[in-house]
């Protein structure tokens, strides 16, 4: 048995080209650019390829994007002087500020002063609350859980009644994937850190997701048979050679004897998350300009 390889990448053009018909439709039959600003503090040099990256996606897309990169030393306040002049654009549909942030700038009081109609990383309070109570076409879907699940139903179409396992309960992904997958009928536990057993109770997982950034903690015995796999993880290995190499939070190589379908890494969930960005981005045109916003999943 080899499991079926979930391609993000083939899943993400599909998105995308679903994202560019509609940027380019608001652009000819209502006037309207699609805007996105990403914030940049600092020189973090993983940061700066992640945002050269999105600008790069987000032309083709046929989104405006708008690159703010501020030093280092920059104040709280000041930054949110920034944030406030995008709230009160009316040209600029979404604001990220791109994670991590210099240690003299607190991260949630950050969120919390973008505008929850521009948030289209769906972490303001207002946002993380629609969709904590089933009401996620009302807000923004963070990108990353928004990636998985719209993998999962390609995958997985029906999981009701489903055991799914999420290792790992962060805001980003742990805590949001889990709501996702309630609103799916899943039976839902969330694994952590502290959780006792680990490898029993993800061996009772019929969708096992995988986001804690531990190289391999997820190895093949841990799985249960014909199970779905959803590899959050990314971590970089380097061997005894001196080269480099990219792996999941699960040993692919076992788990792929094991599992029916799983995610690679990378391949799999990365190239989701930048095209679930482009989409909040167009729903947060439309819905901008009192214009429906289309249903991604």
């Amino acid at each position: 048995m080899s499991a079926i390889m979930i391609n993000g990448k083939i899943l993400a053009a599909e998105l995308n080209a679903a994202v560019t018909k509609k940027a380019h439709c608001l652009e000819v039959d209502h006037g309207i650019t699609c805007c996105l600003a990403v914030i940049l503090v600092g020189e973090d040099s993983a940061s700066q390829i992640y945002v050269r990256n999105k600008s790069k996606q987000a032309i083709k897309a046929g989104i405006k994007p708008i690159d703010f990169k501020l030093p280092e030393g920059i104040s709280e306040l000041e930054l949110i002087s920034v944030i406030n002049d995008l709230n009160r654009d009316a040209n600029v549909h979404g604001i990220l500020v791109q994670l991590p942030l210099p240690k003299q700038i607190n991260s949630d009081n950050i969120q919390r002063f973008i505008d929850p109609n521009k948030d289209v990383d769906g972490f303001h309070p207002l946002n993380v609350g629609y969709l904590n109570t089933g009401r996620r076409n009302e807000g923004f879907i963070p990108c990353t859980p928004l990636g998985c699940i719209t993998m999962l139903k390609q995958s997985l179409p029906d999981m009701r009644g489903k055991n799914a396992v999420i290792i790992g309960r962060s805001n980003i992904v742990g805590k949001p994937m889990s709501a996702l997958l309630l609103q799916e009928d899943c039976t839902v536990t969330i694994a952590h850190s502290k959780s006792e057993a680990l490898q029993a109770i993800c061996k009772t997982a019929d969708i096992l997701v995988a986001a804690v950034g531990q190289p391999e903690i997820v190895r093949g015995s841990w799985i249960k048979p014909g199970a779905t796999i959803i590899d959050v993880g990314i971590n970089r290995l380097t061997k005894k050679n001196g080269q480099t190499s990219l792996v999941g939070d699960v040993a692919f190589e076992e788990a792929k004897h094991v599992a029916r379908a799983i995610t690679p890494v990378p391949g799999g969930v990365g190239p989701m998350t930048i095209v679930c960005l482009l989409a909040n981005t167009v729903s947060a045109a439309s819905l901008a300009n009192n214009l429906p916003a289309p249903d991604w999943l």
